[in-house]
């Protein structure tokens, strides 16, 4: 049987506080391990191996990248030659999933390091960039821009998160080990973050070519931890840790739940969880991952409140597709048209913050509704089934993100590998993480 251990999962009230004009959420009482029945196991290796297949089937050989997205009912691994788009996000997941290939050995090692060495070279040496970060989309096989992408600052930063997983998996005295983490290094150190902060307190999201600095700052809590965090711990163009305490940290009540969050998708309560360890840690205004526990508990009761055919064994909706495209959807509050679409890597994404009833819904949703929805590579990006509705597509990042949360609930092999880099690290203690 599967367990992990030290982290905090029952949930209690939390009084609402506010320090510095922002929420305050004190601990919760911390919950006895999580255990894993032989099927929870079963279903969770299935899920990581064929999540993993991806990273390994969709990337070029050469340059190293993920596709954005391919189709998922196909029967042999052949890369998706009807798709040109990359994204060095979907690279950066990719780069943590070969780590976790080579772990549970659906890859040689020579041939992941090989793979990791390839990546990193050429994102160091042939992707176009500014000031260190990279372009969001990029032409899977010659690294060139597309004409909408833009310089991305948190694309840029899961990219790294990648990196430096890899730099620290791989740190096993070999060369090729040696080489791939002299890369990472040299992407991390290159990264001028003062410039994204474009003269503000926070930092903006990402820069064109023809117009400049975007307007949109990341200047509310969400999935921009992990770029603060990065930026603190560079050792060459760092930011000062107070620009921690320059993004709010808006209050959220919904129904009995109160938690830090805006009014964004569930995923920005999991991204820079995957992989900055922060459980049983707190700075001045929370514990993050109980933060992100109640924001799942209340995510579920929401989808659950709608009618729209949730249930214990059928809910979650994130950014993903949906029958007319792509949408940034879900609640509380409710956005976008939430429809009775289900989206797997939402639940998937939270695997550590709920186990048992996240891994419930996905076992049942698979048992259910896996004739149709269930492909090469796990789980389609989402589905309808009354509508008779099942995405012909995966996409990168919402793989990644089940991937690497369904091995974080079983190892932790991400957290581990990652919070190993002295960077993260040191920031953490910067913006005045504490344990508890």
């Amino acid at each position: 049987m599967g367990l992990i251990g030290g982290t905090a999962l029952s949930t209690v009230a939390i009084p609402k506080a506010v320090a510095a004009g922002r929420t305050q959420v004190p601990a919760k009482v911390q919950a006895p391990p999580v255990r894993l029945s032989r099927e929870d196991n079963v279903f969770l290796e299935d899920l990581t191996r064929r999540g993993c297949m991806f990273f390994i089937e969709q990337a070029d050989e050469v340059s190293g990248q993920v596709l954005d997205r391919a189709a998922n009912k196909v029967s042999s691994g052949d890369f998706d030659k009807d798709r040109s788009i990359a994204s060095i996000a979907a690279t950066g997941f990719g780069l943590s999933a070969l780590c976790i290939a080579e772990r549970r050995r659906y890859m040689p090692t020579a041939q992941v390091k090989t793979r990791v060495q390839a990546t990193l070279q050429f994102h160091l040496n042939k992707m176009p960039h500014q000031h260190g970060f990279l372009f969001h989309f990029n032409h899977v096989h010659t690294g060139e821009p597309f004409g909408f992408s833009e310089v991305s600052s948190i694309d840029t930063a899961i990219f790294l998160c990648g990196a430096l997983t890899c730099r620290a998996y791989f740190n096993d005295g070999t060369p090729e080990g040696t080489a791939i983490g002299e890369l990472a290094t040299q992407l991390y150190e290159r990264v001028d973050w003062p410039w994204m902060l474009n003269g503000g307190d926070t930092f903006a999201m990402g820069w064109r070519p023809a117009s400049g600095f975007i307007r949109s700052r990341w200047n509310h809590y969400c999935e921009l931890m992990m770029l603060y965090l990065l930026a603190i711990g560079s050792k060459t163009h760092p930011v000062d840790p107070i620009t921690w305490d320059a993004f709010t940290r808006p209050p959220m009540v919904y129904d009995e739940y109160e938690y830090i969050a805006g009014a964004d998708p569930l995923f920005v309560h999991q991204y820079s969880h995957a992989w900055f360890d922060f459980a049983n840690k707190r700075d001045a205004y929370a514990n993050y991952f109980e933060n992100s526990v109640t924001a799942t508990e209340a995510h579920k009761a929401f989808c659950l409140s709608l009618g729209r055919g949730y249930s214990d064994d059928y809910w979650g909706v994130s950014a993903s597709d949906w029958e007319h495209g792509y949408v940034a959807w879900g609640g509380p509050p409710l956005m976008g048209p939430v429809n009775g679409s289900v989206v797997p890597c939402a639940p998937a994404g939270s695997l550590p913050f709920l186990p048992a009833q996240c891994i419930q819904t996905l076992r049942a949703m698979k048992d259910r509704f896996g004739a149709d929805a269930w492909g090469r590579y796990g789980f389609c990006d989402a589905f309808h089934p009354e509508l008779l509705w099942y995405d012909p597509d995966v996409l990168g990042i919402d793989l990644g993100i089940g991937v690497l949360m369904a091995e974080n609930l079983r190892t932790g092999l991400i957290w581990k590998t990652f919070m190993q880099n002295p960077e993260p690290v040191a920031a953490m203690q910067l913006c005045g993480f504490q344990a508890e």
